[in-house]
């Protein structure tokens, strides 16, 4: 009779106010709309990130799975989950947010990323 913990596959729900994303993880060289080739170790300022929702907290409001959303690197907690690396978050710390349901909405800005 095995006694092993068998954790790793449980379900996870999100709690609260939390958010889970995956992250884009190519952080190498970057091109620019005019095509030109930006290293990865290029000094820029503070750059913001995109990353597609996996999981949303009961009292999340404006995100579901799926979504893309922008969000400050510096700021993040990381977990690996099942060999899989992502970034655990508030709701507040989200800047923006990315989906095809948003096409339509009263409050958009017209504004296309």
């Amino acid at each position: 009779m095995s006694t092993q913990p068998t954790h790793d596959k449980l379900p996870i729900r999100m709690l609260h106010d939390r958010v889970l994303v995956r992250t884009d993880t190519s952080q190498g060289e970057r091109r620019s709309s005019g095509g030109i080739v930006i290293p990865a170790t290029a000094a820029v300022g503070r750059r913001l990130d995109w990353a597609e929702v996996v999981a949303v907290g009961q009292s999340v409001r404006t995100v579901e799975p799926g979504d893309r959303v922008l969000y400050d690197p510096e700021d993040r907690a990381e977990v690996e989950v099942r060999g899989v690396a992502y970034v655990l978050m508030r709701e507040r710390d989200l800047h923006a947010v990315a989906s095809e349901r948003l096409e339509g909405a009263d409050d958009a800005t017209g504004l296309y990323l």
